[in-house]
Protein backbone atom coordinates (compact mmCIF):
# COMPACT_ATOMS: atom_id res chain seq x y z
CA UNK A 1 0.00 0.00 0.00
CA UNK A 2 2.80 2.74 0.76
CA UNK A 3 4.86 1.61 -2.20
CA UNK A 4 1.96 2.27 -4.29
CA UNK A 5 1.15 5.43 -2.36
CA UNK A 6 4.68 6.66 -3.27
CA UNK A 7 4.39 6.00 -6.88
CA UNK A 8 1.01 7.70 -7.29
CA UNK A 9 2.56 10.73 -5.62
CA UNK A 10 5.84 10.43 -8.24
CA UNK A 11 3.66 10.20 -11.32
CA UNK A 12 1.22 13.08 -9.97
CA UNK A 13 4.55 15.23 -9.65
CA UNK A 14 5.66 14.09 -13.26
CA UNK A 15 2.35 14.86 -14.67
CA UNK A 16 2.38 18.16 -12.61
CA UNK A 17 5.71 19.21 -13.89
CA UNK A 18 5.40 18.28 -17.46
CA UNK A 19 1.76 19.83 -17.78
CA UNK A 20 2.31 22.67 -15.57
CA UNK A 21 3.60 25.15 -18.21
CA UNK A 22 1.31 24.20 -20.71
CA UNK A 23 -2.23 24.99 -18.51
CA UNK A 24 -0.18 28.80 -17.94
CA UNK A 25 0.71 29.27 -21.34
CA UNK A 26 -3.50 28.15 -22.12
CA UNK A 27 -4.65 30.85 -19.53
CA UNK A 28 -2.58 33.77 -20.57
CA UNK A 29 -4.42 32.92 -23.91
CA UNK A 30 -6.93 34.09 -22.47
CA UNK A 31 -5.76 37.11 -20.43
CA UNK A 32 -6.40 40.44 -21.33
CA UNK A 33 -2.95 41.94 -19.96
CA UNK A 34 -0.74 42.09 -23.18
CA UNK A 35 2.78 41.08 -21.23
CA UNK A 36 0.85 38.33 -19.09
CA UNK A 37 2.17 38.74 -15.95
CA UNK A 38 -0.33 39.90 -14.04
CA UNK A 39 -3.96 38.18 -14.75
CA UNK A 40 -6.31 41.78 -15.81
CA UNK A 41 -8.92 39.92 -16.98
CA UNK A 42 -10.78 37.16 -19.25
CA UNK A 43 -10.39 37.94 -22.86
CA UNK A 44 -10.62 36.61 -26.72
CA UNK A 45 -9.13 39.89 -28.26
CA UNK A 46 -6.11 37.17 -28.93
CA UNK A 47 -7.79 35.20 -31.00
CA UNK A 48 -9.60 37.55 -32.60
CA UNK A 49 -6.27 39.27 -33.74
CA UNK A 50 -5.09 36.00 -34.45
CA UNK A 51 -7.77 35.66 -36.80
CA UNK A 52 -6.68 39.01 -38.77
CA UNK A 53 -2.82 38.29 -38.64
CA UNK A 54 -2.34 37.12 -42.02
CA UNK A 55 1.47 36.25 -42.17
CA UNK A 56 0.45 33.66 -39.78
CA UNK A 57 -2.34 32.22 -41.99
CA UNK A 58 0.17 32.21 -44.94
CA UNK A 59 2.32 29.91 -42.92
CA UNK A 60 -0.13 27.61 -42.23
CA UNK A 61 -1.08 26.74 -45.41
CA UNK A 62 2.45 26.30 -46.45
CA UNK A 63 2.43 23.59 -43.19
CA UNK A 64 -0.37 22.66 -44.53
CA UNK A 65 0.58 21.89 -48.22
CA UNK A 66 3.78 20.48 -46.82
CA UNK A 67 2.54 18.00 -44.38
CA UNK A 68 -0.63 17.42 -47.06
CA UNK A 69 1.87 15.63 -49.89
CA UNK A 70 4.73 14.34 -47.81
CA UNK A 71 2.25 12.41 -45.49
CA UNK A 72 0.41 11.14 -48.72
CA UNK A 73 4.17 10.04 -49.80
CA UNK A 74 5.30 8.81 -46.77
CA UNK A 75 2.06 6.43 -46.03
CA UNK A 76 2.41 5.06 -49.49
CA UNK A 77 6.10 4.41 -49.14
CA UNK A 78 6.31 3.74 -45.69
CA UNK A 79 3.07 1.00 -46.31
CA UNK A 80 5.39 -0.43 -48.88
CA UNK A 81 8.44 -0.72 -46.80
CA UNK A 82 6.68 -2.20 -44.09
CA UNK A 83 4.97 -4.84 -46.38
CA UNK A 84 8.19 -5.88 -47.82
CA UNK A 85 9.87 -5.96 -44.34
CA UNK A 86 7.02 -8.61 -43.19
CA UNK A 87 7.43 -10.23 -46.25
CA UNK A 88 10.85 -10.96 -47.30
CA UNK A 89 13.56 -12.18 -44.36
CA UNK A 90 17.30 -11.51 -45.77
CA UNK A 91 20.34 -9.63 -45.20
CA UNK A 92 19.00 -6.83 -47.72
CA UNK A 93 15.95 -6.76 -45.46
CA UNK A 94 18.03 -6.02 -42.06
CA UNK A 95 19.80 -3.61 -43.79
CA UNK A 96 16.71 -2.14 -45.04
CA UNK A 97 14.91 -1.71 -41.36
CA UNK A 98 18.23 -0.31 -40.79
CA UNK A 99 17.83 2.22 -42.68
CA UNK A 100 13.69 2.92 -42.13
CA UNK A 101 15.08 2.57 -38.36
CA UNK A 102 17.58 5.46 -38.28
CA UNK A 103 15.41 8.55 -38.66
CA UNK A 104 13.37 7.05 -35.57
CA UNK A 105 16.90 7.69 -33.00
CA UNK A 106 19.35 10.24 -34.92
CA UNK A 107 19.12 13.74 -33.50
CA UNK A 108 16.80 16.05 -35.77
CA UNK A 109 19.76 18.44 -36.29
CA UNK A 110 21.71 15.73 -37.39
CA UNK A 111 19.50 14.52 -39.86
CA UNK A 112 18.58 18.59 -40.72
CA UNK A 113 21.99 19.27 -41.38
CA UNK A 114 22.74 16.33 -43.74
CA UNK A 115 19.81 16.78 -46.04
CA UNK A 116 20.95 20.37 -46.19
CA UNK A 117 23.98 19.38 -47.11
CA UNK A 118 22.56 16.79 -49.70
CA UNK A 119 20.37 19.63 -50.82
CA UNK A 120 23.26 21.78 -51.11
CA UNK A 121 25.49 19.25 -53.10
CA UNK A 122 22.79 18.44 -55.71
CA UNK A 123 22.05 22.41 -56.07
CA UNK A 124 18.33 22.29 -55.12
CA UNK A 125 16.82 25.69 -54.47
CA UNK A 126 15.72 25.74 -51.15
CA UNK A 127 11.88 26.09 -50.57
CA UNK A 128 8.68 24.01 -49.66
CA UNK A 129 9.75 21.57 -52.33
CA UNK A 130 12.74 20.88 -49.92
CA UNK A 131 10.67 20.71 -47.05
CA UNK A 132 8.63 18.65 -48.52
CA UNK A 133 11.60 15.83 -49.37
CA UNK A 134 13.06 16.13 -45.54
CA UNK A 135 9.20 15.75 -43.99
CA UNK A 136 8.66 12.61 -46.36
CA UNK A 137 11.96 11.20 -45.00
CA UNK A 138 11.66 11.20 -41.70
CA UNK A 139 7.66 10.29 -41.95
CA UNK A 140 8.11 7.41 -43.71
CA UNK A 141 10.09 5.75 -40.45
CA UNK A 142 6.91 6.29 -38.37
CA UNK A 143 4.69 5.05 -40.82
CA UNK A 144 6.99 2.09 -41.50
CA UNK A 145 6.93 0.97 -38.04
CA UNK A 146 3.45 1.59 -37.38
CA UNK A 147 2.20 -0.97 -40.42
CA UNK A 148 4.96 -3.60 -39.48
CA UNK A 149 3.89 -3.84 -35.76
CA UNK A 150 0.24 -4.24 -37.09
CA UNK A 151 1.40 -7.06 -39.88
CA UNK A 152 2.96 -9.41 -36.32
CA UNK A 153 -0.57 -9.69 -35.81
CA UNK A 154 -1.76 -10.93 -39.10
CA UNK A 155 -3.11 -14.65 -39.35
CA UNK A 156 -2.20 -15.76 -42.91
CA UNK A 157 -4.65 -18.31 -42.83
CA UNK A 158 -6.38 -15.14 -44.17
CA UNK A 159 -5.01 -15.03 -47.40
CA UNK A 160 -5.17 -18.65 -47.80
CA UNK A 161 -8.44 -19.14 -47.36
CA UNK A 162 -8.88 -16.55 -49.71
CA UNK A 163 -6.67 -18.11 -52.38
CA UNK A 164 -8.84 -21.10 -51.52
CA UNK A 165 -12.18 -19.47 -52.47
CA UNK A 166 -10.58 -17.99 -56.35
CA UNK A 167 -9.09 -14.69 -55.15
CA UNK A 168 -5.76 -13.65 -56.77
CA UNK A 169 -3.04 -11.34 -55.45
CA UNK A 170 -4.74 -8.19 -56.38
CA UNK A 171 -7.76 -9.33 -54.70
CA UNK A 172 -6.24 -10.64 -51.71
CA UNK A 173 -4.26 -7.38 -51.60
CA UNK A 174 -7.31 -5.07 -51.53
CA UNK A 175 -9.93 -6.90 -49.76
CA UNK A 176 -8.06 -9.14 -46.83
CA UNK A 177 -4.52 -7.32 -46.50
CA UNK A 178 -6.00 -3.60 -46.80
CA UNK A 179 -9.03 -3.80 -44.85
CA UNK A 180 -6.93 -5.69 -42.01
CA UNK A 181 -4.13 -2.83 -42.07
CA UNK A 182 -5.94 0.34 -42.63
CA UNK A 183 -6.22 1.41 -38.87
CA UNK A 184 -2.13 1.13 -38.53
CA UNK A 185 -2.32 2.76 -41.94
CA UNK A 186 -4.01 5.67 -40.84
CA UNK A 187 -2.87 6.20 -37.56
CA UNK A 188 0.24 6.38 -39.35
CA UNK A 189 -0.81 9.31 -42.08
CA UNK A 190 -2.44 11.09 -39.26
CA UNK A 191 0.91 10.89 -36.91
CA UNK A 192 3.28 11.85 -40.25
CA UNK A 193 0.56 14.81 -40.77
CA UNK A 194 1.42 15.86 -36.67
CA UNK A 195 4.84 15.24 -36.87
CA UNK A 196 4.96 17.34 -40.41
CA UNK A 197 3.07 20.53 -38.73
CA UNK A 198 4.88 20.43 -35.50
CA UNK A 199 8.41 20.03 -36.94
CA UNK A 200 10.89 23.06 -36.44
CA UNK A 201 14.56 21.84 -36.18
CA UNK A 202 14.63 19.85 -39.85
CA UNK A 203 12.52 22.99 -41.69
CA UNK A 204 14.83 25.06 -39.90
CA UNK A 205 17.46 24.03 -42.00
CA UNK A 206 16.08 23.18 -45.33
CA UNK A 207 12.96 26.00 -45.80
CA UNK A 208 15.52 28.72 -47.31
CA UNK A 209 15.53 32.24 -47.32
CA UNK A 210 11.48 33.91 -48.32
CA UNK A 211 9.90 31.43 -47.25
CA UNK A 212 8.17 30.09 -43.99
CA UNK A 213 6.30 27.73 -42.32
CA UNK A 214 4.20 27.90 -38.90
CA UNK A 215 6.83 26.66 -36.54
CA UNK A 216 9.29 29.29 -38.10
CA UNK A 217 6.75 32.13 -37.89
CA UNK A 218 6.37 31.10 -34.27
CA UNK A 219 9.61 30.87 -33.62
CA UNK A 220 10.23 34.71 -35.09
CA UNK A 221 7.50 35.65 -32.98
CA UNK A 222 8.97 34.74 -29.89
CA UNK A 223 12.08 36.78 -30.68
CA UNK A 224 10.56 39.97 -32.04
CA UNK A 225 6.39 39.57 -32.34
CA UNK A 226 3.36 39.45 -29.67
CA UNK A 227 3.25 36.88 -26.49
CA UNK A 228 -0.01 36.68 -26.35
CA UNK A 229 -0.44 36.47 -29.87
CA UNK A 230 1.88 33.49 -29.37
CA UNK A 231 -0.04 32.24 -26.54
CA UNK A 232 -3.19 32.35 -28.15
CA UNK A 233 -1.53 30.68 -31.29
CA UNK A 234 0.01 27.43 -29.34
CA UNK A 235 -3.24 27.02 -27.37
CA UNK A 236 -4.57 26.21 -31.00
CA UNK A 237 -2.22 24.04 -31.31
CA UNK A 238 -1.92 22.03 -28.64
CA UNK A 239 -5.69 21.33 -28.92
CA UNK A 240 -5.23 20.21 -32.37
CA UNK A 241 -2.12 18.16 -32.01
CA UNK A 242 -3.70 16.57 -29.02
CA UNK A 243 -6.66 15.39 -30.56
CA UNK A 244 -5.32 14.58 -33.41
CA UNK A 245 -2.36 12.14 -31.43
CA UNK A 246 -5.87 10.58 -29.50
CA UNK A 247 -7.12 9.82 -32.42
CA UNK A 248 -3.99 7.98 -33.81
CA UNK A 249 -3.18 6.25 -30.08
CA UNK A 250 -6.65 5.11 -30.66
CA UNK A 251 -6.63 3.97 -34.13
CA UNK A 252 -3.15 2.33 -33.41
CA UNK A 253 -4.78 -0.32 -30.86
CA UNK A 254 -7.97 -0.96 -32.63
CA UNK A 255 -7.93 -4.80 -33.41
Amino acid sequence: MKSGRISLILAACVLFFLYLPIVVLMANSFNESRFGGVWTGFSLKWYSKLWEERAIWTALTNSLIVATFSTLLATLLGTAAALALYKYKSFLQKTHYGLIYIPLIIPDILMGVSLLIFFVSLQWPLGLFTVFIAHTTFCISYVAMLVRARLENFDRSLVEAAYDLGANSWDVFTRVMIPFLSPAILAGALLSFTLSIDDFVITFFVVGPGVTTLPIYVYSMIKFGSPPLINALSTVLIVVTFCIVWFTHHLSEKK
